[in-house]
């Protein structure tokens, strides 16, 4: 028996947009949460990123499959008093709008425990909800540029983003296991808690090898491309047909295996300028062009399978192409209006039915509204309703 809807019972109020509160979103909907997707009249903007999925976004439907869908105005009553009818029965209120958006309409956490004292509020922001940078725009670029990551990110030509949004994502993740801690807490004092998840906070963190080497071992490692400033061989190195062939050599008795039975020059290994990891750095140059030449004799398999036969690490240097085509990939289906969109699947595995629907704008609205009425305000409590479809 494996992981299968264990937050099923759990409602998740989601005031979301673009990538990272989705992200927290789609993992609490595939852990079995019910997750309502509050948006604005003209939708969360990730919807018009592109029209891939049949007019649809693909991005968006890699993000929100498994979760319904109302379109609020929190500025008109009806709308306001709708979603206060929500959150009395609200498990997780998680939103990543604009710092202090909530508050200025009075939907603070300490404000809404008082009609319900277990209401967990995570709020994702950019620099966090009080500081200098409260009120500073956050984008996943700009975070990893102030964050230093751009910095070690690239060549020794220029600094580069990193090509996905590793921001916005482990954003969404880090969200995702503070809700859970904070889940389990109240499980055992009954009582709520607030959230607050900055993306600088997550990437300061995620830069700590960098920042330690700033600190204390005489700076920031340079940016080397595919290369590594203290391992080597460790890199990219070209076949004899051009493909591109990565590996990494951990130990002494990996270089050895390599410079025996890869390189076949057993000799390498105990010539002086290659007879430890240290002396293998600082002569980096001539190494290169010993591999290199040895490598052009090869073609890219016959390479692959030498280094499959001597145990050391290696990898190749995919396109995005050529990972759509992976024999690795798991894939997982999920419909969007009449599209079918192919996203690779979550890491963790889970067993049973999953929630495979992407929902259309306001798609549950008028079932939200006719669930949400003013008797649950009145204190009917929380309707039994069915979950979401969960197959195609």
């Amino acid at each position: 028996m494996g992981l299968n809807r264990e937050l099923d019972g759990i409602l998740v109020v989601s005031l979301e947009q673009a990538v990272a509160a989705p992200y927290c979103g789609l993992l609490l909907a595939d852990s079995g949460a019910r997750v309502i997707k509050v948006e604005r009249h003209e939708g969360d903007f990730a919807r018009g990123y592109d029209t891939g999925a049949g007019g649809q976004s693909s991005f968006f439907a890699w993000l929100n499959r498994g979760k319904e869908s109302i379109c609020l105005d929190l500025n008109a009553d009806d709308d306001r008093a709708l979603l206060e009818n929500l959150l009395l029965d609200a498990d997780v209120l998680l939103s990543n709008l604009a710092p202090g958006a909530l508050a200025r309409k009075g939907l603070t956490g300490a404000a809404l425990r008082k009609r319900n004292p277990g209401l967990i509020t995570c709020a994702i922001s950019g620099y966090g909800g009080t500081g200098a940078g409260a009120d500073k725009k956050a984008y996943d670029f700009l975070v990893q540029a102030e964050s230093g990551l751009c910095s070690v990110t690239g060549t020794a030509e220029g600094p580069a983003r990193v090509g996905i949004s590793i921001t916005d994502i482990s954003t969404g993740l880090t969200a995702y296991s503070a809700i859970l801690r904070a889940l389990i807490q109240r499980g055992k004092t009954g009582v709520g808690i607030d959230l607050d998840i900055a993306m600088f906070d997550v990437m300061a963190d995620w830069m700590n090898m960098p920042l330690m080497g700033h600190r204390y071992l005489g700076g920031a490692p340079a940016r080397l491309g595919l290369t590594h400033a203290s391992i080597a061989p460790y890199g990219a190195f070209a076949a004899g047909d051009g493909t591109q062939i990565l590996l990494a050599i951990q130990n002494e008795r990996e270089w050895v295996a390599f410079c025996d039975s890869v390189l076949e020059l057993p000799g390498l290994a105990r010539e002086t300028r290659f007879a430890d990891n240290a002396s293998r750095v600082r002569n980096l140059a001539a190494l290169t062009t010993i591999i290199n030449a040895q490598f052009a004799g090869l073609s890219g398999d016959a390479l692959s399978a030498r280094l499959k036969t001597a145990r050391i690490a290696t990898a190749r240097l995919n396109s995005v192409a050529q990972l759509s085509e992976h024999s690795a990939l798991r894939n997982l289906s999920v419909r969007f209006g009449e599209a079918e969109v192919q996203v690779a699947d979550l890491p963790v595995k889970t067993d049973g039915a999953r929630a495979r629907n992407v929902p259309l704008l306001d798609q549950h609205g008028a079932a939200i509204r006719a669930e949400y009425s003013r008797a649950t305000a009145e204190g009917a409590g929380r309707p039994q309703m069915p979950q979401p479809e969960p197959t195609l």
